[in-house]
């Protein structure tokens, strides 16, 4: 029985190139399955992202269980992690996720400011990425680099998305922007909030605080019961 803990996901290396025709047969498998495109890549391509450190791959031994890559657009502002791939017999054990998350992992160090985003069809890859922090958008919030919308004329789709002048397509488009990270920590930011014996604390006169008269403590206790009420509604 296949087993998570039997799988090791890391960065891909030079020594993993071998698995790349392996990787592409995956990807094309997956594809008919769903009946929606999933963009083949060259042997080429996916062998620099391997060299490049942009790569991850999962082996449950020396046998090939999944893959995904990072992709970087409009001069690094923008990182899709692209081709995420599971063979079939290590469905279901949550490796999808495991991998997903790490190439997450490796594209915030690699490209910290920059924004992550992806096309999918796959329900499962767009739960895994709402826990990360994605969230669905429309396309042009999504790279304008007419390279990596290139990448998808080997889909079998990719005449919805030129008829719809790249607006739409069977993919739902997902965001995930740093900033949104550091606005939620600025929200989250302790506000000090007041008592109402902290107000009174504030506005009582120090005379107050001594002996008077007992006409003088009203004159002074309504004109303090006014302060507080201008400053509690006003």
């Amino acid at each position: 029985m296949k087993t998570l803990e039997n799988v090791k996901i890391e960065v891909a290396r030079e020594e993993h190139i071998k698995y790349v025709d392996v990787i592409n047969d995956a990807i094309d498998i997956a594809s008919k399955q769903r009946g929606t495109g999933i963009a083949r890549r060259t042997f080429e391509y996916l062998t620099g992202k391997i060299k490049e450190g942009k790569a991850i791959i999962a082996l449950d031994g020396d046998k090939f269980a999944g893959f995904c890559y990072i992709e970087t657009w409009e001069n690094k502002n923008f990182v899709a992690n692209s081709g995420l791939i599971v063979v079939d017999e290590y469905r279901g054990l949550g490796l999808a996720k495991a991998i997903k998350y790490k190439a997450f992992d490796l594209s915030r160090k690699k490209f910290p400011d920059a924004k992550i985003f992806g096309l999918t069809t796959g329900l499962a890859v767009m739960k895994i990425n709402h826990e990360l922090g994605y969230r669905p958008v429309t396309f042009s919030e999504l790279t304008m680099d007419d390279q990596f919308w290139n990448g998808c004329k080997s889909c079998v789709n990719y005449d919805i998305l030129t008829r719809t002048h790249r607006s739409k397509c069977l993919c739902t488009g997902m965001l995930y922007d740093p900033a949104w990270e550091k606005n939620n920590k600025a929200i989250e930011t302790p506000i000090k909030k007041r008592s109402l014996l902290d107000i009174i604390r504030k506005l009582t006169p120090s005379k107050l605080r001594s002996k008077k008269k007992s006409n003088s403590r009203i004159n002074e206790s309504g004109k303090l019961l006014s302060r507080i009420f201008n400053a509690l509604f006003y």
